[in-house]
């Protein structure tokens, strides 16, 4: 069973997203800050990693730069999601780990392809 790491602050989005890909037969885990993240990320190794790009505190460049500084989970490959607008912090965001990314607010269908795409190329 593939395993999947949704990094989101907003719950609302976390259980979406759990929801819909648990129901595809993905095993599910959940962080909502950077620190849980990265400790997931070393602990379970997921084969994809969901990243919301603005999480307070640590956001998701700094998750990537420390991901990529400790050498963990080197496998994971990662879809960024990010609002309308924030096109740019995705370039700055693939300098440190090849990825797709989503736009907020999502189509589910999308989603799935994204994910199912991500997992071929593992």
């Amino acid at each position: 069973m593939h395993k999947i790491l949704i990094v989101d602050d907003q719950y609302g989005i976390r259980a979406l997203l759990k929801e819909v890909l648990g129901k595809e037969g993905y095993e599910i885990f959940e962080a909502s800050t950077g620190m849980e993240a990265l400790d997931m990320l070393e602990n379970i190794a997921p084969d994809i990693m969901l990243l919301d790009i603005k999480i307070p505190g640590m956001d998701g460049i700094e998750i990537l730069k420390e991901w990529k500084k400790r050498k963990i989970a080197c496998q994971t490959r990662v879809i960024l999601m990010t609002a309308y607008g924030e096109l740019d912090t995705i370039k700055e965001a693939k300098q440190y780990v090849p990825s797709s990314y989503l736009t907020k607010p999502f189509d589910i269908d999308l989603v799935r392809e994204k994910v199912e795409k991500e997992l071929s190329l593992k």
